[in-house]
């Protein structure tokens, strides 16, 4: 961190990146960090705050424009933290806006960084893995989680490695991210930027607006918190999916490691995740929610599968843990505390933003706190 002055962070009103900001103003007040959004996504506005009482500068600024950069001034690091995050987009329309921002943005911060001699984080995500072959990996049914029992070219006893094959379909949004990833190469290979590549997992933490498609665990807490129903959707309607869980904070944890070395990154590609030991199934959420929100909400089923789901994934960290000495700390249950938290500091603010039906249901007041262990 040393040489860095100025950090620059794309999409940085956002979870991860609004995150991300905070984090390295709180560890290093002395670096001017500046985020870059666009706030087209609902609830990126809450953040705005936050930031500003950190003394994170915001930027107004759209990657999919290249002049936008411009009015961040020099800086020294850019993490790209810009995204259309739902593999479901462009599904049953065009994929066009997908691209545009996810590859297109990710081609524009990296011209800017190489126009400041900068070196480049990029946030990409498991969903470069295709997902027929992900799905063919043999599986048993357990009481409550699908568990993975072939160990394969790509698949380890703790889940998926870098060397998992990549042929075949990924989502748009996968597609989006694997280019992007490609691209972010070439320029470490041409242009001699430092480029490291994250493949994260699933992200989650406090400040998620979580919805749907994307962000189920902060969806998960929010909703048993305003009392909203709750759907186990594909795979039999079970809720046996599994998928490892990341807190945005051991993410932050990870980066602040790989700047310890950012003269030898050569556009490297690292799986990032919670690995198996911080790994749920749908119904394993419920049941940890339920604890320590203190609150069940209905939950319905919808048997049919969408095609870019997943039954099981899995992280092997092994490479990026032997490189930097790094492990996830945050348990599934502490993670999921930590979101609660928030939603208790912030209960008003995130009841505007719930479905009608959820903000009229009484939301607990009475600060209920229940323990889980393994954190």
């Amino acid at each position: 961190m040393s040489d860095i002055r100025t950090i620059l962070i794309t999409g940085g009103a956002g979870f991860v990146g609004s995150s991300l900001a905070v984090a390295f103003r709180d560890d290093f007040p002395d670096v001017r960090v500046v985020a870059m959004d666009n706030l087209t996504r609902r609830g990126s506005e809450l953040n705005l705050p936050r930031l500003q009482r950190a003394g994170v500068e915001f930027l107004h600024g759209d990657v999919r424009q290249t002049d936008d950069f411009a009015a961040a001034g020099h800086f020294d690091l850019l993490i790209d933290c810009a995204a259309e995050p739902s593999v479901q987009a462009g599904l049953g329309t065009s994929p066009k806006p997908v691209f545009d921002i996810n590859l297109n943005g990710t081609i524009n911060s990296l011209e800017a960084a190489a126009r400041h001699d900068a070196a480049f984080v990029f946030l990409s995500t498991s969903r470069v893995y295709p997902i027929a072959a992900l799905n063919a990996v043999a599986w048993s049914e357990a009481d409550t989680r699908f568990e993975w029992i072939q160990h394969d070219t790509g698949v380890s006893p703790q889940g998926i490695t870098e060397e998992f094959p990549l042929h075949g379909s990924r989502s748009y949004y996968g597609a989006s991210k694997l280019a992007s990833e490609l691209i972010a190469q070439e320029y470490a290979a041409n242009a001699g930027m430092p480029v490291i590549i994250n493949r994260c997992g699933v992200l989650t933490g406090p400040w998620q607006m979580g919805k749907v498609d994307q962000g189920v665990v902060s969806l998960w807490v929010l909703r048993h918190h305003f009392g909203q129903a709750l759907k186990y959707i594909g795979y039999g309607g079970t809720g046996r999916q599994v998928r490892d869980i990341l807190h945005v904070h051991d993410l932050y944890r990870l980066i602040r490691r790989q700047l310890d070395s950012v003269t030898s990154w050569d556009g490297s590609v690292y799986n990032v995740g919670g690995g198996r030991d911080v790994s749920v199934s749908l119904a394993e959420l419920t049941g940890i929610t339920r604890e320590i929100v203190g609150r069940s909400v209905p939950l319905s089923s919808v048997p049919k599968t969408s095609t870019v789901d997943l039954r099981v994934y899995l992280t092997d960290n092994s490479r990026v843990s032997s490189a930097f000495d790094w492990r996830p700390q945050k348990s599934p249950a502490r993670i999921i505390e930590d979101i609660y938290e928030w939603v208790l500091q912030h209960e008003d603010s995130l009841a505007r933003l719930q479905p009608p039906t959820a903000a009229a249901v009484q939301p607990r007041r009475d600060g209920h706190r229940s323990q889980v262990g393994g954190r």
